[in-house]
C-alpha cells in the first residue's frame, strides 16, 4: 500500500529485515520495535478497510463517489389523456355532521378565544 508516495509495506518489510540482522540490540529494545511494527501493520490494515472488503456500510467510505441524481423527466405530470378521474363531490345535505364541543374551562387562561367558523370535509 502507498501513502503519499511511500510504499508502506516494503518499508515495514525492510525494517523487519534490518531488525533481524542487527545482533547487538538489547532484547527489550528488539521486542519494543517488534511491537511497534505490529501496531503499524494493524493500523495500516484498519485504514485500508472500506465497504468492499469489510462489513462497513458504504456510507462510511471516505471520499466515496456520489451517485448521479435522477434528471428531470420529459413527461408531463398527471394521469392518462382522456381518462376522467373520480373524486368525491361535496353534498348539500350530509348524512352525518360531527360537532366538536370544547370545554372552555380546559383552555389556557389569559387568552381570548373566539369561534373560527367550520371546516367541511368529504369523507
Amino acid at each position: 500500500m502507498k501513502i503519499e508516495d511511500i510504499d508502506v509495506d516494503s518499508a515495514i518489510d525492510s525494517a523487519k529485515t534490518l531488525l533481524s540482522k542487527e545482533r547487538n540490540l538489547s532484547p527489550a529494545l528488539r521486542s519494543a520495535l517488534e511491537v511497534l511494527l505490529l501496531l503499524v501493520t494493524l493500523l495500516l490494515n484498519c485504514i485500508t478497510l472500506n465497504s468492499q472488503n469489510s462489513s462497513k456500510p458504504p456510507s462510511a467510505d471516505p471520499n466515496r463517489e456520489k451517485s448521479p441524481k435522477k434528471g428531470k423527466s420529459d413527461r408531463k405530470p398527471g394521469g392518462q389523456k382522456g381518462h376522467n378521474g373520480t373524486t368525491l363531490q361535496k353534498v348539500e345535505d350530509p348524512d352525518e355532521v360531527k360537532v366538536l364541543e370544547i370545554d372552555r374551562r380546559t383552555l389556557p387562561k389569559g387568552r381570548r378565544y373566539r369561534e373560527a367558523g367550520f371546516e367541511s370535509r368529504q369523507v
